[in-house]
């Protein structure tokens, strides 16, 4: 038989009254906190990689899907000031290899990868992709953190 505390049959009855209890609060979360899927692409030009967008705008201290696409013929290194460390990465996949430093993401030869992460704190960093050939010459972006949309 299956029975409840009495804290959790409030909390059952709270969520099934819904919106009756909810007039002059604010509205509850989401289902889902995570923005619409940001895509970044890296490609090779005279030997040296390209990302774009060379400005990634993203909300800050926001659950995020960075879909990443290369069609370089050599594996490029991701990296960006402490975005990619444990704590702030939730799941990688794909042709996406976690630079053992924790500070970015190795993309595979003509890989794709997804990466779900929270981002810091709004602000202003940069951001590099280094081909393993030519680490002499990153391109370098900015990464913009903006406070989130309430």
């Amino acid at each position: 038989m299956l029975t409840f505390s009495r804290g959790a049959a409030a909390l059952v009855a709270c969520l099934v009254a819904g919106p009756a209890f909810a007039q002059g609060k604010p509205l509850p979360p989401a289902a889902s906190d995570a923005t619409p899927p940001v895509e970044l692409t890296v490609s090779l030009k005279d030997g040296k990689p390209v990302c774009d967008p060379a400005e990634l705008r993203l909300p800050a201290d926001t659950n995020v899907v960075l879909h990443i696409r290369s069609s370089a013929d050599a594996p490029v290194i991701l990296t960006a000031p402490g975005q990619f460390e444990n704590g702030l990465v939730q799941h990688s996949d794909g042709d996406l290899v976690h630079v053992e430093s924790e500070k970015g993401y190795t993309i595979k030869q003509n890989g794709q990868g997804t990466l779900r992460l929270r981002t810091m704190k709004a602000g202003q960093e940069e951001y590099a992709c280094t081909s393993i050939r030519n680490q002499g010459a990153p391109f370098k972006g900015k990464l913009i953190l903006v406070p989130p949309a309430h």
